[in-house]
């Protein structure tokens, strides 16, 4: 039973900073959400800034595993792991979306620990390395790769933002042209 609220807790934790943000979502908040009291979330997490860095570090790893390419698809011509990739990441965020914009919303924040920093980065690391064989071949442009990563990452997110405000609608037409859009802005043209 005592496991059943640690998760409820982080749920609504994610759901909560997902939408509100680190200083929009008070203990309160998240206890109401969770249907727990508040001096229950403290028997789990000793602060509100450690309750953000456990939950970073948990959607992040479980990013980073779903994007992590075996041998195989190591194997595979750049353009199609570049694909592979985006692929993982469409359904990861259709199945976890808060956790997506939870993830960017709090990648750069202050209150994150080192631990929560270190994961961050073994997750850039998947992209970093993609790219930056795909530079070392002449495919991807000679460009800072956190940029390019950047450029990719945000146009990503944006779009299912907007498809969670209803303005855009959620097809494999969107992603495909997203996906060719994105390929097109980290492909050397020259």
């Amino acid at each position: 039973m005592a496991n059943n609220k640690r998760e409820d807790i982080l749920s609504a934790a994610l759901q909560l900073f997902a939408n509100r943000g680190y200083d929009g979502t008070t203990v309160p908040m998240i206890a109401d959400q969770a249907d727990v009291g508040a001096g229950t979330i403290y028997r789990y997490f000793e602060s509100k800034e450690q309750l953000v860095n456990v939950l970073f570090q948990q959607w992040v790893g479980n990013l980073a595993s779903s994007i992590v390419m075996g041998e195989e698809e190591n194997q595979l011509p750049l353009r199609e792991q570049f694909s592979w990739i985006f692929k993982r990441l469409i359904s990861f965020s259709n199945d976890h979306l808060d956790a997506v914009l939870f993830i960017d919303s709090h990648c750069g924040a202050l209150y994150l620990d080192e631990k929560s920093s270190h994961e961050f980065n073994v997750m850039l690391n998947v992209f970093q390395e993609v790219l930056e064989y795909g530079k070392r071949e002449g495919i991807i442009r000679d460009f800072n790769v956190n940029a390019l990563i950047g450029m990719v990452w945000g146009a990503f997110v944006q779009l299912f933002k907007l498809i969670r405000g209803g303005i855009l609608q959620n097809t494999d037409e969107l992603f495909y042209h997203a996906e060719e859009s994105c390929w097109a802005a980290l492909k050397n043209s020259g």
